[in-house]
């Protein structure tokens, strides 16, 4: 009796315990360095840099517009009502505008509203042919006066000091780039939305910020990112493509390993607010082209990149590390565990196993959420109630990277990012990769 109670002991603790080398080698790694940046940029409190000198940098928003109808004309008016008291000149670039009239009608609507505003100044650019975001992009760089260029989603919408708030940051002339907070606006749709706006909450405030403080960024942001004009064109613009954010952001790193001193950064205070995927067949949807593109991304496009040479020690420890391991390998190792657990080991191994996996994670999560809010919030009394979902959030993120591993391998078999609704067909096939 004693003897079957003791294999039975010894395999519940095997059965936690071959997780644990996982955990310590690559998932804690990763939530220390998070908390260490989070906590050397916020305590004490960081110092303001300092304010721009007049004039203020004229600033240039690219928006990219397709399908967007009438929406766009939010993402245009929080624009047109920022406080930022230099120029702002707003490049909305209509994608396949034969086809996205809705779009462009609204958007001739504002620039009649908007024809006497004081240092704000509004284009329509329509590309009747549809080309994708990388041709809107570019087309918008190529028109842009500002020395600073945002790169914006025609979904998005902005608190009223984000360009204020950005162009302070890149008054450090060692800032060459810099992306902001996303929040879902939608978070009250129903349970998918809260998650993901606790996700966003972890995975792109807490993150970013810990990630930034020892200049490590993991990504500068498709919806909303900014750029020093010059920076951009020294590295030949954006690339056709999907992914085409992470794209950039690696060749910047390139660029950046060159001239150490350069700063990729996140601004916590400069805010911009996206719609949310509001059920779970849409989330999956958009997941299998997000977690595809990181494997084609890395091991594809950007494999001759890791190299110390090229992207400097930190930036090139950290991409393998937080991108290759944590975000491409993981997923596999997780799903292997799982099949290895439920094969192997009876119900109450299984059962035992994960609830302590789920107990470490969920006080990670009480530990970056709640530093968040503590160091970084600007909304306290809205976020706060983000962390009551926290019991949910471990279940959520298992669930997400076992999709993961659907989306890498349907990548890696299937080339899924040549079959995206980023860009015609037609410029995907350009790609080699």
């Amino acid at each position: 009796m004693l003897e079957s109670v003791a294999v039975g002991v010894l395999m519940h603790l095997g059965a936690v315990g071959v997780f644990f080398p996982v955990l310590l080698t690559i998932e804690l790694p990763v939530y220390l360095t998070i908390i260490l940046g989070l906590t050397r940029d916020r305590l004490p409190p960081r110092p303001a840099d300092p304010r721009p000198t007049l004039p203020a940098p004229t600033v240039s928003c690219i928006i990219t517009c397709y399908n967007e109808g009438a929406c766009v004309e939010r993402t245009v008016t929080t624009l047109m009502e920022q406080t930022y008291r230099g120029s702002i000149e707003i490049l909305a670039i209509v994608d396949g505008a034969a086809g996205n009239t809705e779009t462009l009608v609204a958007l001739k609507r504002l620039t009649h509203r908007y024809a006497r505003s004081s240092r704000r100044r509004m284009m329509v650019i329509p590309k009747w042919q549809r080309g994708g975001r990388v041709s809107s992009l570019n087309t918008g760089l190529y028109l842009s006066r500002g020395q600073i260029v945002m790169a914006l989603d025609g979904d998005t919408s902005f608190d009223n000091d984000m360009v204020a708030n950005a162009v302070q940051r890149m008054a450090n002339p060692d800032v060459i780039a810099l992306t902001g907070t996303l929040r879902p606006r939608n978070h009250h749709a129903g349970l998918w939305t809260r998650l993901q706006a606790l996700e966003y909450f972890i995975g792109l405030l807490a993150t970013r910020t810990g990630l930034s403080a020892f200049n490590v960024i993991n990504n500068i942001s498709g919806a909303f990112g900014v750029f020093r004009r010059d920076a951009l064109l020294r590295v030949g613009g954006w690339e056709c493509g999907t992914a085409e954010d992470l794209d950039l952001t690696l060749r910047l790193k390139r660029y950046n390993g060159r001239n150490p001193r350069q700063i990729l950064a996140f601004e916590p205070t400069a805010v911009a607010h996206t719609d949310v995927p509001e059920t779970l067949t849409d989330l999956l949807r958009q997941r299998l082209r997000w977690d595809g593109d990181l494997y084609y991304m890395y091991v594809r496009k950007h494999r001759s990149a890791f190299s110390p040479d090229l992207l400097g020690w930190p930036n090139m420890i950290a991409t393998v590390w937080y991108g290759l391991i944590h975000q491409v390998a993981l997923p596999f190792v997780i799903a292997g565990y799982l099949f290895w657990l439920v094969l192997l080991h009876p119900p109450a191994a299984v059962l035992t196993a994960l609830a302590v996996v789920y107990v470490i994670y969920l006080a990670i999560t009480m530990v970056l959420g709640g530093l968040a809010v503590a160091l970084l919030s600007e909304r306290r009394r809205s976020d706060l109630p983000l962390l009551a979902i926290a019991p949910v959030y471990p279940v959520y993120r298992g669930l997400m990277r076992l999709w993961s591993v659907v989306a890498l391998l349907a990548e890696i078999i299937l080339h899924q990012h040549k079959d995206t609704s980023m860009a015609p067909w037609w410029v995907l096939k350009r790609s080699q990769y």
